[in-house]
């Protein structure tokens, strides 16, 4: 009997998270990552013109020229944070347009598992069937969770605890400025913190205990076995 999808509601909250398939890698070179984090920003915004990897064939002038037509268009979600692992990714999502989070997730989707294929000279799914959905029903959870993406590379060993801060492929670097603006939507999480520093010191003081987090089951947190 085929599962009933619950439909995503606007200006609600959800942890979508996936893994790659048969757990093999989804990310395997700079580039892999920077060309999913360039997709992620791309594909925020409703109906773009071309696909993202025709958009990276245009000169400078004419990607200029594109993004500034983009981001005049209202967005189909908004991400609120976000981490990308070796083999799997998390992103924290509020839905803005009916059906937001499933367009944004197939468009972004199709265009990595293009490019990938492509690049790796392999063929088939990248990404272990649908994306998974998990409501985030109040603000202390919507709180914790965005800590909880921001751990993912520390408490899983593929950053040391000192090398943190320095994680490319996730929000927490725009979360506390370091490096670009980025693209996330931050203040529904940062206006719990009287500054930056505090949230750094929040996410940051539960390195020694991100195992712990792993026994919130109500959230979902880890990846289905």
């Amino acid at each position: 009997m085929p599962q009933i999808r619950t439909p995503l509601v606007i200006d609600h909250y959800y942890h979508i998270f996936n893994r790659g398939v048969a757990r093999q890698p989804t990310f395997l070179t700079r580039f892999d990552y920077k060309y999913a984090l360039g997709a992620l920003e791309y594909y925020l915004y409703s109906s773009p013109q071309i696909p993202y990897s025709q958009f990276l064939s245009l000169g400078s002038t004419e990607q200029q020229n594109a993004k500034e037509s983009l981001v005049k268009k209202e967005k189909i979600v908004e991400i609120i944070s976000y981490v990308l692992m070796p083999n799997h990714f998390h992103l924290l999502l509020k839905q803005t347009q009916n059906e937001g989070i499933s367009t944004f997730m197939s468009k972004w989707g199709n265009s990595y598992a293009r490019y990938f294929n492509a690049k790796h000279k392999r063929v088939g799914p990248v990404f272990q069937g649908r994306f998974k959905s998990v409501l985030v029903e109040t603000t202390e959870q919507l709180i914790h969770l965005s800590r909880y993406i921001h751990l993912n590379p520390v408490v899983s060993a593929v950053v040391s605890e000192n090398k943190f801060e320095e994680y490319e492929w996730s929000s927490f670097r725009e979360y506390i400025n370091k490096g670009s603006s980025g693209f996330c939507s931050k203040n529904c999480i940062l206006e719990h913190f009287r500054d930056v520093n505090e949230y750094k010191n929040f996410v940051e003081d539960r390195i020694s205990y991100g195992k712990e987090l792993e026994k919130i089951k109500h959230l979902s947190f880890e990846l289905d076995e």
